[in-house]
């Protein structure tokens, strides 16, 4: 989507900062900053929104190939309010966007145009706008089993967009194919079948150790300030979060998996994936932006270097 954001509130107007955003797209600059080879799968409208999208992808140095122009809906838009100091207000506008209309033949254009990937990462804001959209990633799901491919799914759930029983109807479907799954807390329930969650509605362990048994093979928890625990057959880890100054909490989900994800990539262990973790969302807490502030993977130790250090 095209992002704006506000310096206030909106209903008084003022200047708003023009730029992208998206969950995967967030995700996909994040990786491609640390080195790898990133292909991103979605749809632009054919208008001047979507090419700047679509140039600052590029830009980034993120594989577009698979991305479809839809010359009959518009590239989708978010508002970013930043209402109280700790508090911001997003604003959709994506019903009927080119996003919402995203066909399965992009997600095979995806697949197609190179070898098959590594590791497929989905949301759930993707499937929340729409049934052409939920059709499309569950094509990729298919597609991933089909090439066995590890698959990645942030619950990322999105209360504007759809309630959380929709949600939930898709993403127990979801947790079947995911061999890392990332949910905040709160989120996890959305993941667990009709009947496992109410006993286990308050103990993350234990609603992590129910998606470990039905298949899920790493079970990772996002505690916002409070760090980050996965879960996996061999136990539990925790990893606290960085402390730097916040400027801006947008975005930190994503970069957290960025480099997670990263780290999964390198081969690294699980200590390893919650460290680079949540070293990537403090940068991205510590700038404004949602992926604006994304390390490089020279840049990943710049946060030991203490309080107004200068690099020279």
């Amino acid at each position: 989507m095209v992002a704006l954001r506000g310096d206030g509130p909106l209903k008084l107007g003022g200047t708003m900062a023009v730029s992208v955003a998206g969950a995967e797209s967030n995700v996909a600059i994040g990786l491609a900053r640390l080195g790898h080879t990133v292909r991103w799968a979605g749809a632009v409208g054919e208008d001047e929104a979507g090419e700047l999208v679509l140039r600052t992808l590029r830009a980034e140095g993120v594989d577009v190939r698979g991305v479809s122009r839809d010359a009959a809906a518009p590239t989708g838009l978010l508002l970013f309010e930043p209402r109280l100091p700790e508090v911001t207000r997003v604003h959709y506008y994506r019903a009927g966007s080119a996003g919402s209309r995203l066909g399965a033949d992009a997600v095979e254009r995806a697949f197609a145009s190179a070898a098959p990937p590594r590791v497929l990462h989905l949301t759930g804001v993707t499937p929340a706008l729409g049934a052409d959209a939920r059709a499309a990633c569950a094509r990729a799901l298919r597609l991933a089993d089909e090439h066995s491919v590890r698959v990645c799914v942030d619950v990322n759930f999105r209360s504007r967009l759809w309630s959380r029983e929709e949600a939930a109807a898709v993403l127990r479907d979801w947790a079947g194919y995911a061999d890392v799954l990332i949910a905040s807390d709160d989120e996890l329930p959305l993941c667990l079948p009709a009947g496992h969650h109410e006993h286990a509605l308050d103990d993350i362990a234990g609603q992590a150790r129910a998606l470990l048994g039905l298949g899920v093979r790493e079970v990772v928890v996002k505690l916002g300030a409070r760090g980050a625990t996965a879960y996996t057959g061999a136990g539990e880890l925790h990893r606290p979060a960085r402390t730097v100054r916040t400027v801006d909490a947008v975005g930190a989900g994503d970069a957290f998996v960025a480099g997670y994800l990263s780290a999964l990539l390198d081969g690294a262990d699980v200590a390893e994936r919650l460290e680079r973790g949540v070293t990537t969302g403090a940068f991205a807490v510590a700038s404004r932006g949602d992926w604006e502030g994304a390390p490089t993977r020279a840049e990943l130790g710049m946060l030991g270097a203490g309080d107004g250090a200068v690099l020279r």
